[in-house]
């Protein structure tokens, strides 16, 4: 069995998604270090509040840009001629569903945001990367998780919150709105678990209500 295909589509996933956008834009802007700023996140949250909103934007499209594109490129992998897993039957194995690879490749491109090489390990939280990887995947999810957030916003006016919810919120819209498939419904709980225990920070701050609300200074 030729693994090649299968062994691209990780490493292009991971690839694409540790590009670290939110390290490079304020540095070849500003030559500042992200890391050494603000919350220290790489991240396109913590990039707009230190270095003003256009970078913020900037880096924010360029990392949802990333999500989109490592779906894109799984799906180009899986469905060349060559792809070893394909179902002959409703008996086959797990691993010859395309839609499992597909959703693999969202799930290491943010696993490659999370854990970029380039900054040894360190990187952002997730949510701009997963939001791209989940536009690929199924746009009315996407566009019921920005409901959710942009409700959080405007009810709390704290970031965290409304990424922790709309995070929280996405594998039951995969479920119950889009009705997808088993695997989509699965990676996304997979995603949603690794952004929430990313905010890890943010939730302790959240019990002790010492989160900072949108426009609150330290």
């Amino acid at each position: 069995m030729n693994l090649a295909l299968p062994a691209a589509l990780v490493v292009a996933s991971y690839l694409i998604g540790s590009l670290p956008f939110s390290f490079l834009v304020p540095f070849f802007m500003t030559g500042k270090d992200i890391r050494e700023h603000g919350s220290r996140n790489v991240g396109a949250t913590n990039v707009a509040r230190t270095f003003g909103k256009l970078p913020g934007i900037i880096a924010l499209i360029l990392d949802v840009a990333k999500g989109w594109a490592a779906v894109w490129v799984a799906q180009w992998i899986v469905m060349r001629p060559g792809w070893p897993f394909v179902a002959t039957s409703p008996a086959a194995p797990f691993y010859d569903s395309r839609d499992l690879w597909i959703s693999l490749g969202a799930l290491i491109a943010m696993l490659g945001h999370m854990f970029p090489v380039w900054l040894r390990f360190h990187g952002g939280k997730g949510v701009a990367t997963a939001t791209g990887a989940f536009l690929a995947l199924d746009p009315k999810v996407v566009l019921a998780g920005v409901i959710i957030f942009v409700i959080v916003i405007l009810i709390f006016r704290i970031v965290s919150l409304a990424s922790i919810l709309s995070a929280a919120s996405i594998p039951l819209f995969f479920q119950y709105l889009a009705h997808d498939s088993f695997w989509r419904v699965l990676i996304s709980i997979l995603i949603s678990i690794a952004i929430i225990a990313k905010h890890h920070s943010n939730i302790r701050r959240l019990v002790h209500g010492e989160e900072r609300r949108m426009g609150e200074r330290k």
